[in-house]
């Protein structure tokens, strides 16, 4: 998946809105301002942070090797993808997207979680 592919995906979510709150190269998509992928457009290698449940984040990690602990996040709950490799098929890096943005979601709060639903 190429940067533009990930950048419209994060972006097609309800309620999604980019931001580059650390600097001018790292893009950050928020979901009701929670932080579920970030990017580096400087990077030659493409890569993304994503959020995913820990246990399936060890399983990631054994089963592919574009799959890392997250750089520079709490390795625990984030993974660095390499979103250009093509050992991850786009529909799994899509999942991959759909899992962090649904980690998310989960633990907003129910007022947060109502105000989403108003979003198209």
């Amino acid at each position: 998946m190429n940067i533009e592919e990930f950048r419209a995906y994060c972006l097609s979510k309800k309620g999604v809105i980019e931001s580059f709150p650390f600097d001018q190269s790292t893009l950050v998509f928020k979901v009701m301002d929670k932080m579920f992928a970030l990017t580096g457009l400087e990077n030659i290698e493409r890569t993304a942070n994503l959020k995913c449940d820990p246990y399936y984040a060890e399983e990631l990690r054994a089963s592919y090797g574009s799959v890392k602990p997250g750089f520079h996040m709490n390795k625990k709950h984030w993974n660095t993808i390499q979103l250009e490799s093509s050992e991850l098929h786009k529909n799994l890096v899509k999942e991959l997207i759909d899992h962090s943005y649904d980690l998310v979601v989960a633990k907003l709060p129910k007022k947060r979680k109502e105000d989403l639903t108003s979003f198209k």
